[in-house]
């Protein structure tokens, strides 16, 4: 018998409203306080907190984040696909939660290229999900651009290369190992990139702080069935000599979960980097 195996999930407007629920469950919370105290340390009275999102896709970072940070917001929406950034202006919440005014602009900026000069006017830069696909020298650019600019970053849902399925499966290590081969190519960071972002920041002088935003995936969320897609999809790219073997496990992994018995825990991690000690409000 022929057996057919869907295509991976493609990174669409469609995928990203997908997982938005399940990265608003998995950002850290606990993370917020040491940023709110550091931003009304910056802060002068009456200004706009000016939060630059870089990699915006359709805006959930605004989403997540504008109702949980008080006082008017101006948000910068940086991302390399036009509609997208588009989509997330659109999308941006009106009002905090406490009714202030929140705005947002689009500019098109290489996240890869950022500079202090880029971030002159920034009270926060924040990023979800985009870590993992910087290089290294992205990264130190990044780090070097909040420093010098004196804003802190918080930056969410950073892969980790660590994937938890019940029931386990023998081949899940293998499929593991395959899809961070295949994150890492092209020298992207893939799931090196928390430890990388840490040192990164580090070396500018800044306070990081590292915290856990795992996915938590159970069978009948439509998530589960696409990210298991795309991440073996992955895999098979990266090793196609297995193909055979993956193909079979794609189809065993989601006969479970369409009979309601696979969970999966994906795990991620935020940063949250403030400059140390430092009055930038001048």
């Amino acid at each position: 018998m022929t057996r057919t195996v869907p295509e991976p999930a493609a990174f669409t407007p469609q995928w990203l409203a997908l997982r938005e629920p399940a990265d608003a469950e998995a950002r850290s919370a606990a993370l917020l306080g040491p940023l709110r105290a550091r931003l009304g340390h910056r802060l002068p009275a009456g200004s706009p907190l000016v939060v630059h999102d870089l990699g915006c896709g359709t805006g959930a970072m605004s989403r997540w984040l504008v109702p949980r940070l008080p006082g008017p917001q101006h948000w910068v929406l940086h991302d390399h696909d036009p509609d997208l950034a588009r989509r997330a202006a659109e999308g941006t919440p009106p009002s905090a939660a406490d009714g202030s005014p929140v705005t947002a602009v689009v500019r098109d900026t290489d996240v890869g290229r950022l500079s202090a000069a880029v971030l002159a006017d920034a009270s926060l830069v924040t990023a979800s999900a985009l870590l993992d696909i910087l290089t290294a020298g992205a990264v130190d650019a990044l780090a070097a651009a909040c420093a010098g600019a004196g804003c802190p970053a918080l930056l969410t849902l950073s892969v980790l290369g660590r994937v938890d399925l019940t029931p386990a499966h023998p081949a899940d290590a293998e499929v593991t190992d395959a899809f961070n081969a295949h994150q890492r190519r092209g020298g992207l960071l893939g799931p090196d990139a928390v430890p990388t972002t840490t040192d990164a920041f580090a070396r500018q002088g800044m306070t990081v702080r590292v915290h856990a935003s795992p996915w938590r995936l159970a069978s009948g969320s439509p998530l589960l069935g696409e990210w298991l897609r795309g991440w073996v999809g992955a895999a098979r790219e990266q090793r196609p000599d297995l193909a055979g073997r993956l193909d079979d496990y794609l189809v065993r992994r989601l006969a479970a979960d369409a009979a309601g018995e696979l969970s999966a825990t994906v795990h991620h991690a935020d940063v949250l980097a403030l400059p140390r000690n430092r009055d930038t409000t001048s």
